[in-house]
């Protein structure tokens, strides 16, 4: 068994921005994870969430390819990607659908009549939590020892790109004899992610991604709470200050959910080191970097294509 990790709790509603902003350094230099609590994302509108990400996963494969995956929206199947891109074997036991920003009119949406209130119910939680991470991100940067707006004044959330995934982990797979995971060990793109599950355990994370052997640790769920985590980008634009960390979700051995919200920056925002995280001592490690660019590749890496 591995040990559970016992994260920070960060309220996003507390009002002390400052004493906030100092948690949110700390547990994004020691471990790119936290929880936040108070987000203003309902429980009711979290279940319902739930409850139609279930109808979508389980109607036949036949209906869910029809948003086989297109511009990054839609429907991805079984096995269909591989998040460790070192590993050889056949691909992640998950399947996903993404949802992109609302008004690019790229996202493919079940019809009304087969699933009555899935777009509406997940446009309002887009919505709901874009709000909750863009407040997140203001004390983010006040962590950084910048001004509050500074990622809107760099253009990062004018219309940043942001992405819901539902992800479904079927429990009765078939054992194959090589090593499967529900998501294989991977760090997210982009700026963070604010992610929910439904309680089924398997998410664990590895602190010290550069060192062997790996040590990794389980993250409980935290009912209400969204799991929050640094992404690459993040780490580029802080030199490695803040960590985008390792992560991976184990074969539950049970049917289980969760849903994952990306915030990426604005397509043509350039990703460059902050001046609070270099010195003569600590040059940044990263050239400047267009964001689109970054997550194209990064995606081709994924999906092989």
């Amino acid at each position: 068994m591995s040990e559970a990790l016992h994260l920070p709790i960060i309220d996003l509603s507390s009002p002390d921005r400052l004493s906030i902003a100092n948690s949110i350094r700390q547990a994004c230099v020691e471990h790119g994870f936290f929880y936040l609590v108070n987000h203003g994302v309902e429980e009711e509108l979290l279940k319902k969430v739930f409850e139609q990400c279930s109808k979508f996963f389980s109607l036949p494969i036949a209906e869910k390819m029809k948003f086989s995956r297109k511009n990054h929206r839609g429907y991805t199947a079984l096995y269909a990607e591989k998040l460790d891109t070192s590993s050889s074997a056949k691909g992640d036991s998950k399947e996903s659908f993404y949802i992109g920003p609302l008004a690019d009119h790229l996202n493919q949406w079940p019809l009304e009549e087969d699933l009555p209130s899935w777009r509406s119910t997940m446009e309002t939680y887009y919505k709901k939590v874009l709000s909750a991470g863009t407040k997140l991100i203001s004390l983010i940067a006040l962590a950084l020892k910048l001004d509050e707006d500074f990622f809107e004044k760099v253009g990062a959330l004018n219309e940043p790109f942001a992405f819901i995934r539902l992800l479904h982990y079927p429990g009765d797979l078939e054992s194959s004899g090589e090593d499967i995971y529900g998501a294989s060990a991977h760090s997210d793109y982009g700026m963070i992610t604010l992610l929910v599950t439904d309680g089924v355990p398997g998410l664990q994370v590895c602190r010290e991604k550069s060192k062997q052997p790996q040590i990794w640790e389980d993250v409980p769920s935290m009912s209400g709470a969204f799991i929050v985590n640094i992404g690459d980008m993040m780490e580029r634009w802080t030199n490695c200050l803040f960590r985008s960390t390792l992560h991976r979700v184990l074969p539950p051995g049970q049917e289980r959910y969760s849903v994952g919200f990306f915030i990426n920056p604005n397509k043509d925002c350039l990703v460059e080191c902050l001046e609070s995280c270099c010195s003569e001592s600590s040059p940044p490690r990263f050239p400047p970097i267009r964001s689109l660019d970054y997550l194209e590749e990064r995606v081709r890496l994924t999906y092989g294509s």
